[in-house]
Formats: structure tokens, C-alpha cells, sequence
């Protein structure tokens, strides 16, 4: 059986910001087909992390790679093949989430029906059609987070980032995006989970990645993870070396 292709990997990843370091020692692979969790409690590292991978900062040390390139000497590349959910939406207030999604797809040198047709097929695999032509400005924080997930699908990236997805979102808002998580899992995506719901873990992730302190301090299958048993919770809080999991 032909092995999944790594899609993403670090390599000893360090971040400073003056003397504070926010990364030392990350290490970790996620491949084609999976979800991987990115867990840790807050200042472990996570979303310095992310920002590296999605070429918005440049590590102090080691390095990085998506889809191939590396995403310090070769950023370019490296976001070709990116789709991120940043923990703000950033949508323009004065415009409809159809207007913001066809915004985006045309920086992104989308257009015409093909645009078009992108765009319904998002709608319907988020359930926007409630709200996709009306202005974002008066839209909760769980409508804005579809249609920006909705945005980071538009070029149908095979490396997905996402921050918290479901955050803010009803029971059937969230288990709508599960849903679609699981089917661009199941179509070949590589997909970085940041997530502090354990619920959401246990669904959706193949395999965790916990980091502490700016280092990694557990990774593997939530089956290795776990061991002889336990709470997944308490377990990914020992291993965080936290009192809190976010």
C-alpha cells in the first residue's frame, strides 16, 4: 500500500521575540488524509506555530516545509497550496458573504463560473444560504466563521490551517463543519486542527500533537496517546505540564 505524502512538516522550529521564546525545540509531520490536532494550553506555542506555517512569521531556527516548499526561502509556494482560518475572521462588514467570498476568490485570480460555481458548492457544504446575501457587519460570530472557512476553501488548497473552526457556532452549525472537515479529511487534505474541545478531538483527529512550553511534549494517535487509559483531558494536561487545556 502506497504511503500518504508528508504535506506538512517542522523541523526543530524556535521563535524568539527578544529575550521571550515562544518556540524551542517543535518537531512534527502531518501527511495527505489526516487531521492533525495541535493542542496545548495557552503560551504553549501553538499559534506561533501556525504562523510560521502559514509564512507570517520567519523562525529564529529550524525550519518548515508545505507541500514541499519551504516556507521561510520559498513563502510563495508554500501559500499556493495553503487554505488558513486565522482566529479572526477579518470579513469586510459592508459587503455580503457572497460579495467577501468572490472578493477573495478574484485576489486569488478566480472568476467567472468557475468563481461562481465554487462558491455554491461551499454554500451548500456550510449551509450558508440562510445568510450569503446579506451584509457581514451584523453576523455572529458562528456566521462569520463559516463564511471564513468558506474563504479558506476557496482555491481548494490541500493543506488546511484552522483556528478553532466551530468557535461560536451552534450544536448544528459546528456539526455541519465537522462534517465537511471529515469529508476534505477523507478527500485527501491535510488539515492542522487547532481546537481546545476534547468532543472535537475524539471526532475528528487521526493524530495530536501537544505542545508545552514551546516544545512538543506528546505526539501520536489518541490510542498511543492514551496508553493503559485515562481522561483525555487529564491526559493532555500531564503532558502539556499545564493546569488547563485550550
Amino acid at each position: 500500500m502506497k504511503s500518504a505524502r508528508v504535506l506538512v512538516r517542522a523541523e526543530r522550529l524556535a521563535k524568539r521575540f527578544g529575550t521571550f521564546a515562544a518556540l524551542t525545540d517543535v518537531s512534527f509531520e502531518a501527511r495527505e488524509g489526516e487531521i492533525l490536532g495541535v493542542l496545548g494550553p495557552n503560551g504553549a506555542g501553538k499559534t506561533t506555530t501556525m504562523r510560521i506555517l502559514s509564512t507570517l512569521l520567519r523562525p529564529t531556527a529550524g525550519r518548515a516545509e508545505v507541500a514541499g516548499a519551504d516556507v521561510a526561502t520559498s513563502p510563495q509556494d508554500a501559500r499556493r497550496a495553503l487554505g488558513v482560518l486565522p482566529e479572526a475572521a477579518g470579513l469586510y462588514g459592508r459587503l455580503t458573504a457572497r460579495e467577501a467570498l468572490r472578493y477573495a476568490g478574484r485576489l486569488h485570480g478566480l472568476a467567472g463560473e468557475d468563481l461562481e460555481r465554487r462558491i455554491e458548492g461551499l454554500s451548500a457544504l456550510l449551509d450558508l444560504g440562510a445568510f450569503i446575501d446579506r451584509r457581514c457587519e451584523p453576523f455572529s460570530r458562528g456566521m462569520k466563521q463559516r463564511v471564513a472557512l468558506a474563504r479558506a476553501l476557496l482555491r481548494n488548497p490541500i493543506v488546511l490551517l484552522l483556528d478553532e473552526p466551530t468557535a461560536g457556532l451552534d450544536v448544528v452549525a459546528a456539526r455541519t463543519v465537522r462534517r465537511a472537515l471529515a469529508g476534505l479529511r477523507d478527500a485527501g487534505k491535510c488539515i492542522l486542527l487547532s481546537t481546545h474541545l476534547m468532543a472535537e478531538v475524539e471526532r475528528l483527529c487521526d493524530r495530536v500533537v501537544i505542545l508545552g512550553d514551546g516544545r512538543v511534549r506528546g505526539i501520536g494517535t489518541l490510542a498511543e496517546l492514551r496508553g493503559e487509559g485515562g481522561e483525555l483531558e487529564e491526559i493532555f494536561v500531564r503532558l502539556a505540564g499545564a493546569g488547563s487545556v485550550v
